[in-house]
């Protein structure tokens, strides 16, 4: 068989496992399922794409390339700026809607608004800018021989290792940050560290702001690695749980790992049944996590 499909598993997975992150964050703390944070991931591609379209603009239209890689500073600079607004368009989401309805303690009204803020979020995507897809750059790539048959574009190398560094940053914050630990705290039990002092409020929009940044990453390497369009995120939201659930709701690591096997899962069965069956996977995971381990590969039960 040829192991191409190794190296494209481990692209889509490692996108797959940084969306995951986000989403086993807002469900450990926020206790419901976040259905809207695949639109988070769309809002953050297209936010991107208009941010740097700016800078390259303000620059006269000259934006030059990094290296091999198929695009310039100006995206680096932009995805920081997207990643920032996201976090905020997260934020004001809570204020305006899920705040007001986790003050009734009712979940599923909220897993149910959850549903019609990501209906309005990519609606107000398609109407903007069109169903068109959309890209980053029209730079070409050859994709360089990294053994065993296996080859990998310069963009694909630099969004895996920009993965690994976000997660072992993530990693740090979480275990040795006084909001990570107040985060960590407010998972496991929310009364108890409210008692105990912590400000659950600000950890909730902490998180949301997180859950924002890293769907904006997401976003923006599946857009790099393919390309965006208003139902990016959607298409993206079965796995990312898939993933999550797999993994373990609460663990970040196990959100990386489930990533990384529903990705190469995805990738395997494109060559084995066609890509007619892909989204089929995802759904198959999930199931299957839920009827032999509910609580995931390093998920704890309650």
């Amino acid at each position: 068989m040829n192991l191409q499909f190794f190296a494209d598993g481990i692209v889509m997975g490692a996108l797959i496992g940084l969306g995951a992150v986000g989403v086993t964050l807002s469900y450990s703390i926020l206790r419901f399922a976040n259905f809207a944070h695949g639109e988070f991931i769309a809002w953050g591609a297209y936010a991107t794409l208009v941010l740097m379209s700016a800078i390259i603009m303000a620059l006269g239209g000259e934006a030059g390339t990094l290296g091999a890689l198929s695009f310039g500073w100006p995206l680096l600079v932009a995805v920081v700026l997207a990643a920032v607004l996201v976090g905020g368009l997260a934020v004001g989401l809570d204020r305006v809607l899920f705040a007001r309805l986790r003050a009734k303690g009712n979940v599923i009204v909220m897993v149910m608004a959850s549903f019609g803020a990501s209906m309005a979020l990519r609606s107000s995507l398609e109407f903007i800018f069109t169903s068109s897809p959309r890209y980053f750059t029209r730079e070409i790539q050859m994709a360089l021989p990294v053994g065993f048959g296996i080859r990998l574009t310069p963009d694909q190398i630099f969004l895996v290792g920009l993965t690994a560094m976000i997660v072992i940053a993530m990693d740090r914050f979480l275990a040795l940050s006084a909001t990570g630990r107040a985060m960590r705290a407010v998972s496991e039990n929310p009364a108890l560290a409210r008692v105990a002092g912590v400000d659950v409020e600000r950890v909730i929009g902490a998180t949301w702001i997180i859950a924002g940044m890293l769907a904006t990453a997401s976003g923006v390497m599946l857009g790099i690695t393919v390309q965006i369009r208003p139902y990016m995120g959607f298409d993206l939201l079965l796995p990312l749980f898939a993933a999550a659930i797999l993994g373990g709701i609460g663990s970040m690591q196990g959100a990386i790992l489930g990533g990384m096997i529903v990705g190469l899962s995805e990738a395997a069965a494109v060559q084995v049944v066609g890509a007619n069956y892909r989204a089929a996977v995802a759904f198959i995971i999930l199931i299957a996590a839920l009827l032999v381990k509910p609580t995931g590969i390093f998920g704890v039960r309650e």
